[in-house]
């Protein structure tokens, strides 16, 4: 038995975008000016930086100005933990929030 081992594929950033602009519409944001809204308040955003993601979500929804948490996605696990935490916390966030 050989010891060689499958390697996973490259992360490719532009690639790993479109994906999470994707999954981010499945969550019912909204693109606008390269953020992800939802009904008119900033929630998350994305671009590619280098070979990786510059993301960040809001600390907590706010019309005046959001408290931004960034995060560096470098691989396909940080993209899918981006996304599970944001989906967690959209659904603790209720109307009073926005």
């Amino acid at each position: 038995m050989s010891d060689d081992f499958f390697a996973p594929p490259a992360f490719d950033p532009d690639e790993a975008l479109q994906r999470l602009k994707r999954e981010l519409r499945a969550l019912g944001l909204t693109e606008r000016a390269g953020q992800f809204e939802r009904r008119g308040i900033a929630i998350a955003r994305a671009a590619v930086a280098d070979q990786a993601l510059a993301a960040a979500r809001v600390k907590r929804p706010s019309r005046s100005s959001p408290e931004w948490q960034p995060r560096v996605l470098k691989s396909g696990a940080d993209l899918r933990d981006f996304v599970a935490d944001l989906k967690r916390r959209l659904a603790g966030w209720g109307d009073r929030d926005e």
